[in-house]
C-alpha cells in the first residue's frame, strides 16, 4: 500500500469512528429516557488477564476458547475477507433487551460452552451445581436411590447449594474469575437461565429480562470473555512475540484494528502475521484467537466502542 492510499485509509477510519462515537454519546445521553431501565454503571476493564493471573498459557488452557478457528487463507499473503459488517441501523443508540440466555452467552459461554458442560477437568459443568439448588430435583434423586427425605430437609440442602452458586458467581473460585461487574438483576437472570438449561422443573416461568445500553453489552463481552486471555494494558507484541505466544493487550486494540476488521476477526477469523520467517503459513499466519460465532456483529461492535469510550488501564 503506498503512502497516499495508507493516509486516505487512516483518514476514513478516523472519520468513521468519529461518526460512530457521536451516535454512541447520543445513546448514553438518552439512557434516562428508557422506560423501566436504570442502566448499571459502566467501568473500565483493568489489570492482567485471568490466564496470566493463574500463570497459565493460552495453549495450556481451555478458558475463553470455543475450539473454533476461522478459515486460513488459501495461499501465503492472500488478502483476507474485506466485506463490511452488516450492523443494524442506529445500533449504537439502541438499548438491548437481554434475557438470561443472552447474559450467559456474553459472560459464560466462552468457558462453559453453549450446553453448560464446560471443558473438564479444567472447566467444570454448571449443570449439577444448578440442579442441586432445586428441591424437586433433590427429592427425585433421593427417590431413585431408594432413600427417604422430607421436603423440609431437601429445602435446606437446596438453599445451601443456592448460596454456594451465588458466591461462585459473585466471587469466582480457585480457577474461575469473579464477576463483580454483574448486578443483582443480571445474576438473577443468569441463574434463571441456568435452571432452564439444567432442566430444573418450573424454570421456564422464572426467566428475567434486562434492558441495557450498547456500552453495557460491550462491557459484558470484554470483561467476561476478552479479559480471560487479553490483559487490559501493556506493550503491543511484535510478530515474533506473537509467534512465541504473546497476546496483545486490550488497550491497543482500537489503534491497531478498525471496527470492521475487529468484527471480522471476532466473528469469522482473520489471518495475523506471526514471526519473521514462518515455515508454515497455516500455523504462523492464521493466528490463534478462537472465533466467537455466537456473538452478533452488533454485539462485537458494542465491545469495540466500549473499549473506545472506556480505555483500559492497568
Amino acid at each position: 500500500m503506498n503512502t497516499v492510499t495508507r493516509g486516505e485509509s487512516l483518514r476514513k477510519k478516523r472519520l468513521y469512528l468519529k461518526r460512530l462515537l457521536v451516535v454512541f454519546m447520543l445513546a448514553s445521553s438518552l439512557s434516562g429516557q428508557t422506560v423501566g431501565t436504570k442502566d448499571v454503571s459502566v467501568t473500565t476493564v483493568e489489570g492482567e488477564s485471568w490466564l496470566k493471573h493463574l500463570h497459565r498459557s493460552f495453549n495450556g488452557s481451555s478458558m475463553g476458547r470455543t475450539w473454533d478457528l476461522g478459515p486460513p487463507p488459501s495461499a501465503w499473503g492472500e488478502e483476507s475477507d474485506r466485506r463490511q459488517p452488516e450492523l443494524s441501523r442506529g445500533y449504537a443508540a439502541q438499548f438491548a433487551t437481554l434475557h438470561g440466555s443472552d447474559l450467559y452467552r456474553l459472560n459464560c459461554q466462552g468457558c462453559h460452552g453453549a450446553a453448560g458442560i464446560g471443558a473438564p477437568p479444567e472447566v467444570n459443568s454448571v449443570i449439577n451445581p444448578v440442579r442441586a439448588t432445586s428441591v424437586a430435583v433433590i427429592l427425585e434423586r433421593t427417590r431413585k436411590t431408594g432413600q427417604e427425605m422430607s421436603r423440609a430437609n431437601a429445602a435446606v440442602l437446596a438453599r445451601q447449594a443456592k448460596v454456594l452458586l451465588l458466591q461462585r458467581l459473585h466471587k469466582g473460585g480457585e480457577a474461575m474469575p469473579p464477576f463483580p461487574q454483574l448486578s443483582e438483576l443480571e445474576i438473577r437472570s443468569i441463574v434463571a437461565y441456568l435452571e432452564q438449561l439444567s432442566d430444573v422443573p418450573g424454570a421456564a416461568r422464572n426467566q428475567v429480562a434486562v434492558k441495557e445500553s450498547p456500552y453495557r453489552v460491550g462491557e459484558h463481552i470484554v470483561k467476561s470473555t476478552c479479559h480471560i486471555c487479553h490483559s487490559a494494558a501493556g506493550p503491543n507484541p511484535d510478530p515474533q512475540q506473537l509467534l512465541d505466544g504473546a497476546i496483545p493487550p486490550l488497550s491497543t486494540l482500537t489503534t491497531r484494528t478498525s471496527l470492521p476488521e475487529f468484527i471480522r476477526k471476532v466473528t469469522n477469523g482473520a489471518p495475523v502475521i506471526m514471526g519473521s520467517s514462518p515455515f508454515s503459513y497455516r500455523d504462523s499466519y492464521r493466528g490463534r484467537m478462537p472465533v466467537f460465532r455466537y456473538l452478533s456483529e452488533d454485539e462485537v461492535a458494542d465491545a469495540y466502542l466500549y473499549l473506545t469510550l472506556y480505555p483500559p488501564h492497568q
